[in-house]
Formats: structure tokens, C-alpha cells, sequence
């Protein structure tokens, strides 16, 4: 168990250099989340349920993140700061980094339907602060969430998402392949395929509007007729 722990720790110190020791990491309200959710899931597995809630409570009246007794989640899991909210059906996979307030919502919570109404988040994701996860949708392995997304919809293995609602992003490289990207977004230029399609459009723009400028100087520029076409005028007279 102390192994394990201590792996953890690491995990967390190698997503987040402010920590100087291991021990200011114990003081980390996302580790504490964590213990008290594993302690949460256990009530709610054996299914006492009002034990798990009131654990639950607790946690969150000491962390201030609201994650479900139900929630599934997976080893090295790390929410740096707090204030986030995890749904009861919501399933997150390994070495998963969720920022500051974000939500794993639920869609139509007034329908009475029960069954997976949470996001699943496979290995490796990470959701920046303030980003919204809504509904029963799979964030595949790797993927970036960035700060403020809202995500409706089913996330590609290894992309990186922006804007509401979120869409895909090409990026570079060198960001792409790095292990850990703070908060789900390069801080490089990245390039947006909306972005592209509006500036080629404003080019094309530019180019009509040119053209046309040069057009309207040439009807204006009164024409001199030559002067065979004077010659033959004289003649026929």
C-alpha cells in the first residue's frame, strides 16, 4: 500500500511542478478527493447507499469537489485544485488529469430513465479548468479537453478539443506528442480548421475586390480609338 501511494504521489508530482516534497502533496484537496471517494465507492458498491452519501458530504464539504459514491475511476487519478464535479454513471480511466471546475455531467435529468447518463474518460485524458463534459459520450485515450470546452459529443483517440461546442484541432507535432499537456491545450499556435476556412475565404475576398478595383479603372479611362481605325474612318468619309 505505502508502494502504491508513493506512486501515486510521483504521478501527480510529475504533472505538477509546484509541490517541493511528496508531503505537501498529502495536502493536495484532489488526493483527499480521492481517498475519500475510494472509501465513497466501497459504501456504495456494498450498496450502503446513505453511508457512501454521507462520505460523499463530507468530502465535499473538505474539498470542495462533488464526486458521486457511484463514479468509476481508475488508477493515478489527479484534479489539480478542485471545485469539480464527477455524475454518478461517469467512468474515468487511468492517469486521468481533470483542472478546476469542471463538470461530467448528466443530459435530461428529469426523464426518470435510468442507465449511463455520464461521460466515460479513457487513459491518459486531460480536461482543462472550467470545461463541461455533458452526457453518456466517450473521450478517447489521450485526448485534450481544453479550458472552457463544452463536449456533446463522442472525443477521437488522441485529439485535442476547443470551443462551445467543441471541435477538433490540427496540432503541432512537438505538442502532440508530448506526454503531458497543462490544462488539455498547447500554449503554441494551433491550428483551427474554422480558422483556415475564414482566412481563405477573406483572401479570395480580397483578390474579388481587386480585381474589381481594377475593372472600374478601366471602364472609367476614357479609350483613344488608333489609328488605323482613324484612317478608315477619313477614308470612308
Amino acid at each position: 500500500m505505502l508502494r502504491n501511494l508513493i506512486g501515486y504521489i510521483d504521478s501527480v508530482k510529475a504533472r505538477d511542478p509546484a509541490p517541493r516534497s511528496r508531503a505537501e502533496i498529502l495536502l493536495y484537496p484532489g488526493v483527499w478527493s480521492l481517498a475519500f471517494h475510494r472509501v465513497a465507492h466501497g459504501l456504495y458498491r456494498a450498496r450502503l447507499f446513505f453511508l457512501a452519501r454521507l462520505v460523499n458530504h463530507i468530502a465535499r464539504f473538505l474539498t470542495g469537489n462533488d464526486i458521486h459514491p457511484g463514479a468509476r475511476i481508475g488508477k493515478r487519478f489527479f484534479i489539480d485544485h478542485g471545485f469539480t464535479v464527477i455524475g454518478e454513471t461517469a467512468e474515468i480511466g487511468d492517469d486521468v488529469t481533470l483542472y478546476q471546475n469542471v463538470t461530467l455531467g448528466g443530459t435530461d435529468p428529469a426523464n426518470g430513465i435510468a442507465g449511463k447518463r455520464h461521460p466515460t474518460l479513457h487513459d491518459g485524458v486531460i480536461v482543462g479548468s472550467g470545461a463541461q463534459v455533458l452526457g453518456p459520450v466517450q473521450v478517447g485515450a489521450r485526448a485534450r479537453v481544453g479550458a472552457n470546452a463544452v463536449v456533446t459529443k463522442n472525443v477521437p483517440e488522441g485529439a485535442t478539443m476547443v470551443g462551445i461546442p467543441a471541435r477538433q484541432m490540427l496540432v503541432d507535432v512537438t505538442a502532440y506528442q508530448r506526454d503531458f499537456v497543462p490544462y488539455g491545450t498547447p500554449c503554441s499556435d494551433c491550428f483551427d480548421p474554422e480558422k483556415q476556412k475564414l482566412e481563405m475565404l477573406q483572401c479570395e475576398v480580397e483578390q474579388l475586390q481587386k480585381r474589381l478595383a481594377e475593372l472600374m479603372v478601366e471602364r472609367q479611362t476614357p479609350r483613344l480609338p488608333d489609328a488605323d481605325t482613324l484612317f478608315e474612318d477619313r477614308d470612308r468619309a
